[in-house]
């Protein structure tokens, strides 16, 4: 039985980071809605309570249930955790004289505390709150204390309860890494043996277990989820396994046939399908973003499906879907607001009538990587940037035809091409090129020109949740500039987008 850590969700922007901070301690863990966990059996060595955008004194603040949990295994509250087994057994919670907001420094530490072994005295740490805890429970023993916050950590006499009303998987947290280590490894006893190469060997084994002789078909996009979902497959169930690229008419320039040859390399079982002209058609006069969302992914079901009915004998349908997917789909306050469709989930014909198999959906995407490497995928392809599902669609604003998409791959080869060339790849997250609905007066030559614009993109990120504008060199947006304005015909302007996200999205649309 796999051990694991629990960690439940208050709405917290930084719930996420807390589970990937664990998993790097090679500790596995689990996020859930605060009121939606699973019944705490001998699996769960150990559950953490997230922070929250909420006050405890709200009308409306989370309350979970901690009856099968709070004494009876080890418990570590973050922040609103902290402030809820404060405030809700005995103690008091108030608003803050001034908000307790950035870098503070641990001027007391309680050293024989397995939680703050080997934590350095005045170590910095990382406070977000309005409010404070100011009176403790009777039973309940401060741990750690800055200059102004007295109770920063707590620990409650005769259980294996504790709490800090800082952050500790944030970097600015310059120990939070060891003090989560504490956690897990010195109060709850994990084993740390979580890693990438046990998660390959567990995951093959509950594949061939659940799938048998049956037959398994996925849809590749030549992305690292789904290369790395199909080899995994591969490694379970062999030739049971058939893929299918769609080329969709949006992919990157010469896409299409360089990545088919590179699963071929691979050993997977590949059918490469070019249904360019049912996608452009399906699009035609269409300019709303999320409505070319709903065509291209309505459009790759339809294909997807008529393939898939010529393989006899299906019985599973596999997607690429990793851990952030199942955290969205799933938030503290019911389904969480629609920023945009995602390509993996829904919109299944009936008719299909499959079982669905996700073998990554407890992965982040860094993790992913980390598998792929375990599983001996080049680094070519595990170090490739994420592409949109809905590809070039939504890269180009506006309405889409064969020309605007001939102009927009010819400028997004330039750019990332000359990335690599640069020695610029790899310290980008995601990089691309947006064809804009602009047409602008240029001159070339003795002649004037009323053409295309494009906005080039590049932004750093570790998961696409935040992500900041790269500063790159001027000299190479110059080359790339002029390249893309000589060769590609169509285009006389190029501009650097320097918006970061929030409050811009990564993609225009």
């Amino acid at each position: 039985m796999q051990e694991k850590i629990l960690i439940l969700d208050f709405g917290s922007q930084y719930t996420q980071l807390i589970g990937r901070k664990i998993r790097e301690l090679n500790v596995y863990c689990e996020i859930y809605p605060y009121n939606h966990y699973p019944e705490i059996d001998e699996s769960v060595k150990g559950v953490v309570l997230s922070g929250s955008p909420f006050s405890v004194r709200d009308k409306n603040a989370p309350k979970p249930d901690l009856s099968g949990i709070k004494g009876k295994i080890p418990l570590l509250g973050v922040c609103y955790g902290a402030q809820y087994m404060a405030h809700f057994f005995g103690g008091e919670v108030a608003p803050s004289d001034s908000r307790e907001y950035g870098r503070a420094n641990l001027g007391y530490i309680d050293h024989s505390n397995t939680l703050f072994k080997n934590i350095s005295l005045h170590t910095q740490v990382w406070m977000s709150h309005g409010d404070s805890i100011v009176k403790l429970p009777a039973n309940y023993k401060v741990i750690a204390s800055t200059e102004d916050v007295n109770y920063a950590a707590y620990k409650i006499d005769n259980e294996e309860s504790y709490a800090i009303q800082f952050h500790p998987e944030v970097y600015h947290t310059t120990e939070g890494k060891q003090i989560l280590e504490n956690f897990v490894s010195g109060i709850c006893g994990c084993e740390q043996n979580w890693t990438p190469d046990s998660f390959v060997e567990t995951t093959v084994k509950e594949l061939k277990a659940k799938l048998g002789d049956d037959k398994v078909v996925l849809g590749l996009s030549g992305g690292v989820d789904s290369s790395v979902a199909g080899v995994l497959l591969h490694r379970a169930i062999g030739k049971n396994l058939t893929c299918i690229f769609v080329d969709n008419g949006l992919l990157r320039k010469d896409e299409f046939e360089s990545v088919l040859h590179s699963y071929k390399d691979m050993g997977l079982n590949v059918i490469g399908v070019d249904a360019k002209h049912k996608f452009w058609d399906g699009l035609k006069g269409i300019t709303e973003p999320e409505q070319k969302r709903k065509v291209i992914g309505r459009s790759f079901i339809e294909v997807f499906d008529e393939e898939s009915h010529k393989i006899q004998g299906v019985k599973w349908l596999a997607q690429g879907t990793i851990y952030p997917d199942v955290i969205e789909s799933v938030s503290v306050n019911g389904p969480s607001a629609t920023i945009k469709s995602h390509h993996n989930v829904g919109g299944l014909p009936k008719e299909m009538k499959l079982q669905v198999v996700e073998p990554l959906r407890l992965l982040f995407k860094d993790e992913v990587r980390r598998v792929g490497k375990a599983l001996g995928i080049k680094q070519e392809l595990l170090g490739r940037h994420p592409f949109p599902g809905p590809g070039l669609g939504i890269r180009i604003l506006g309405d889409i035809n064969p020309e605007k998409v001939r102009m927009l791959q010819d400028a997004d080869a330039i750019f990332v091409n000359g990335l690599k060339d640069w020695g610029l790849y790899d310290k980008v997250w995601q990089a691309g090129v947006m064809l804009l609905p602009v047409q602008s007066v240029g001159v070339m030559g003795d002649e004037r020109t009323y053409e295309n614009c494009v906005a080039l993109r590049a932004v750093a990120s570790t998961d696409g949740m935040t992500a900041d504008w790269v500063h790159l060199p001027y000299d190479f947006l110059a080359k790339m500039s002029n390249e893309i304005i000589n060769k590609v015909r169509g285009i006389n302007r190029v501009v650097y987008d320097i918006s970061s996200k929030p409050p811009a999205t990564i993609e225009w649309e």
